[in-house]
């Protein structure tokens, strides 16, 4: 499955971008008066093949859940058992995550794709067009990256699918725009380590405080991402063999449906820096894959920036978010949608008798 999807991501249509940018320039305002609305709309036409391309709706959020090994390095002062209970939070609809889907009109899918700790047994039951909860656990959690790899790379790539057939059940329902969640309790950890392992940053450069840590937790979490990069040593050009040496389950599963999701020609819109250090990911299974990536916010851990410059995307918004979940990709979500709206529905300068300068 991860070949065939790779194999299915192709370049954006030069011919339809073609067109948008002459649309673009039709429309009854100064050309470039809505600035990077303009050149993501053009992208958009470009990943769907025509002009105007279909706006990007409904939304469907996935929130993919994975604990982590090197939680015993204490490198962050949450319980991992916070993980497990955050979910049925998510299924309560009691979450931020839950009150911007309400407002942007989201669905939310929670995918279990590696909780260390049993579930809750008995999560408030919402309606039928509410949460909903896809079991798909490839083991309770990594193992300590610090001591061993995170995964086997059948694990990294079970986990990676499991992102391909969540984005391709997401499209088959209907979604036209998928937004990446994440849930897992230490999870900044080997997101700074990819973010390293891919761009070649020095591990403090990329390395945040997550959840707010103190500067002793700081400096051992940095510490703890230099280790484990020394220990394995990961190849950058072999994306799976560093998803499974420093990756988390989630971070897997979310460059899984970055993949599917490019496969099929939907744009995908990422949250901070977990959905980022898995964009890279996607980006060096294939590259082409960045054409339908957008990055809906700027989070305020140092990793996602230095991520987004690797791949040449320049956030949306940037309101010093870190809270993750999907929060920050979910505000962004009208911006895009008003991007492709100008298309189908503001006049030319000949329709609207409007005289050109």
């Amino acid at each position: 499955m991860l070949e065939s999807t790779v194999a299915a991501v192709r370049p954006l249509d030069e011919a339809a971008m073609a067109a948008a940018r002459e649309l673009q320039g039709r429309l009854t305002k100064p050309a470039g008066s809505l600035g990077a609305l303009e050149p993501l709309s053009v992208r958009l036409a470009g990943l769907a093949g025509t002009c105007p391309p279909p706006l990007p709706e409904p939304a469907a959020v996935a929130i993919f859940a994975g604990d982590h090994g090197v939680h015993a390095q204490r490198v962050t002062p949450w319980p991992q058992e916070v993980t497990a209970q955050m979910i049925g939070n998510f299924l309560a609809g009691g979450a931020v995550v839950n009150a911007f889907a309400r407002q942007a009109g989201a669905s939310v899918t929670v995918v279990d794709v590696g909780v260390a700790t049993p579930l809750p047994v008995d999560p408030a039951a919402p309606d039928a067009a509410g949460p909903r909860l896809v079991a798909a656990n490839v083991r309770a959690g990594t193992r300590d990256m610090t001591g061993t790899a995170a995964l086997t790379r059948d694990e990294a790539r079970a986990a990676v699918e499991t992102g391909i057939r969540v984005a391709g059940d997401l499209v088959d329902a209907g979604a036209g725009i998928l937004l990446t969640g994440d849930m897992g309790i230490g999870n900044t950890t080997p997101a700074a380590a990819l973010v390293a392992a891919f761009t070649g940053a020095d591990p403090a450069e990329v390395t945040g405080r997550g959840t707010g840590v103190d500067d002793e937790t700081y400096a051992r979490k940095v510490g703890v991402v230099r280790a484990a990069l020394a220990r394995h040593a990961p190849d950058p050009s072999d994306p799976l063999g560093v998803l499974a040496a420093v990756g988390g389950l989630e971070h897997a599963a979310l460059a899984g449906l970055i993949l599917g999701a490019a496969a099929r020609r939907v744009p995908v819109l990422l949250d901070g820096v977990i959905a980022v250090s898995a964009a890279l990911a996607a980006a060096a299974f294939a590259p082409d894959a960045v054409g339908a990536m957008i990055a809906g916010h700027r989070s305020a851990e140092p990793g996602a920036t230095v991520a987004l410059r690797h791949l040449d995307l320049e956030p949306l918004v940037d309101l010093g978010l870190r809270l993750g979940e999907g929060t920050g990709a979910l505000l962004a979500l009208p911006v895009v949608t008003g991007a492709v709206r100008v298309l189908h529905e503001v006049a030319t300068f000949d329709s609207a008798g409007v005289a050109e300068k």
